[in-house]
């Protein structure tokens, strides 16, 4: 090791692949959060003045912090071939800040500004917690099954986003299908596009193209989009702090969905972080999880709501070569398509169709995931921990008529879906630790189950002293269960040492 300074490029050629790479992954983030907030019914002035800039503020202090880190860890290991860190808005997590904290307040309030604070105030928290999990995040990583939480957003994952997305591929499929064969053959193919283009930068071109051949979208979208061009400054707001009022009041049930989930981002910070460690690459993890946490915060003092962190597609950035210079560029061309309207020109004539097979090959890439990074053992406890999702989408689609439609298949749906993320990481890790034969921690969440059910984070549908009575007994049974078949183990584990004693007496 050396501390003498080493001449650490600010942008080479390796950096132009690793930029496009980054930056069609973040231009799809934002491309859905405008076009799935217009469809909510938010307007434009919030969604292109507040929260794509909010948004685009996060991603230019992660990159840039990222490419000082880089550099800093160049000249203490006295190293050029030093990558920075790929850095954005957290795909699964964005999902489920528009489905799971967005899409309620707004149906909640009925005044999508209001709801707009209020995810303000949840991403703030969010962002608290992944920033102060920096002091804890190894032990929560060792005393939380991978498989319970891989499985829960595996849940999310399958419905929220590759299901939904596939619908959405299927309502145009002259544009859909296609984008999708492109998506598969490109990314799971490993085939190169013309020119070396990016994959998912050349299916959203050829979707877009077809949506004008075919009539799907024409000049008039164009112009609304050009219209929309402007300045949208980086205006620091404080609105989060209504927010809170009612995040810490009549919605208090969204932290059930804001805890987990940002764990998850948490732990995703600190596994993609030692991906890049087994690459030569050694970062802090626990600086990287206080930089994520502290961008979220960044974001939302304006405007923005969806956490961020850093990707694992910073694995792919260091196949290619990449130093500093592309996440440099990035923080750079996001500061300039946000403020000028850039988002919102291309939002308006890029039709959902030609971007929601990426999300669909997102979404099945979870779902993959959760099963390959666990053993084949636990591929039960993943598969058990993905319901809980299944449900929670099936009672969100019908929540107009949840009581008529969806307890008319069972009543079983409504309970299981409220909560889900709290059930997904409880019934998962219970699961493991059956397969593992360590009733002790089995019980130990069980009663844990019990505790959240009686206060309503999970199968009721909101915060309160008892709210699910028959779920916090029927999590106490089995928890005494497990804890009887636990004593049972040590009783024989017992008999066996004291035997294994006797013969080699």
């Amino acid at each position: 090791m050396t501390t003498n300074t080493v001449h650490y490029p600010w942008y080479k050629k390796e950096d132009t692949d690793a930029f496009f790479a980054l930056f069609q992954n973040n231009l799809a983030n934002f491309v859905i959060i405008a076009v799935t907030m217009l469809g909510m019914g938010f307007p434009a002035e919030i969604v292109f003045g507040k929260v794509i800039p909010g948004a685009a503020a996060a991603v230019i202090f992660g990159n840039l912090y990222y490419a000082y880190m880089a550099n800093r860890l160049a000249q203490k290991e006295g190293r050029t071939d030093v990558t920075a860190l790929s850095y954005g808005i957290s795909t699964p997590v964005m999902f489920i800040f528009l489905f799971g904290v967005l899409l309620p307040a707004n149906q909640l309030t009925g005044d999508p500004e209001l709801a707009w604070k209020i995810a303000l105030a949840a991403c703030f928290i969010s962002g608290l917690i992944e920033a102060l999990v920096a002091f804890s995040g190894n032990w929560v990583k060792r005393n939380l099954p991978r498989a319970a939480m891989l499985g829960a957003l595996a849940g999310v994952a399958l419905t929220f986003i590759a299901g939904e997305m596939l619908f959405n591929t299927f309502s145009v499929p002259v544009v859909g299908l296609v984008v999708l064969a492109i998506i598969l053959v490109g990314v799971l193919g490993k085939i190169s596009m013309p020119f070396n283009i990016p994959t998912s930068l050349f299916a959203i071109v050829i979707g877009t193209v077809l949506a004008f051949v075919i009539g799907e979208v024409n000049m008039n979208q164009v112009q609304e989009g050009m219209a929309n061009l402007g300045f949208y400054p980086l205006v620091p707001t404080l609105a989060g702090i209504e927010g809170f009022n009612y995040l810490f009041g009549s919605l208090i049930g969204l932290l059930a969905v804001i805890l987990p989930i940002t764990l998850y981002n948490a732990i995703e910070t600190m596994n993609n972080v030692e991906a890049m460690s087994a690459e030569g690459d050694d970062y802090d993890v626990r600086e990287c999880q206080a930089v994520d946490g502290t961008g979220t915060m960044i974001g939302t003092l304006f405007g923005g709501l969806f956490p961020t962190t850093v990707y694992i597609a910073t694995v792919g950035s260091k196949w290619m070569g990449a130093g500093r210079g592309y996440s440099i560029l990035n923080a750079a061309v996001f500061a300039l398509a946000a403020c000028f309207g850039l988002i919102a020109a291309i939002s308006a004539f890029i039709p959902v169709a030609a971007v929601a097979p990426i999300l669909v090959f997102v979404g099945i890439s979870m779902v993959s995931s959760a099963f390959q990074q666990n053993s084949t053992k636990y591929y039960p406890a993943v598969a058990l921990a993905m319901l809980p999702y299944v449900a929670n989408y099936v009672m969100t689609r019908f929540n107009n008529e949840a009581g008529e439609v969806v307890r008319d298949i069972s009543t079983g749906i409504v309970p299981l879906g409220e909560g889900a993320m709290f059930t997904a990481i409880i019934l998962g890790a219970i699961t493991v630790f059956i397969i593992d034969h360590n009733f002790k921690k089995a019980a130990a969440f069980s009663f844990v189950g019990a505790i959240l059910s009686f206060f309503g984070f999970m199968h009721a549908p909101s915060l309160a002293v008892n709210a699910a009575g028959d779920f916090t007994l029927a999590y106490c049974a089995i928890g005494v269960f497990f804890v009887l078949y636990s004593l049972k183990f040590a009783n024989v584990q017992a008999g066996e040492v004291l035997e294994d004693k006797k013969e080699a007496a």
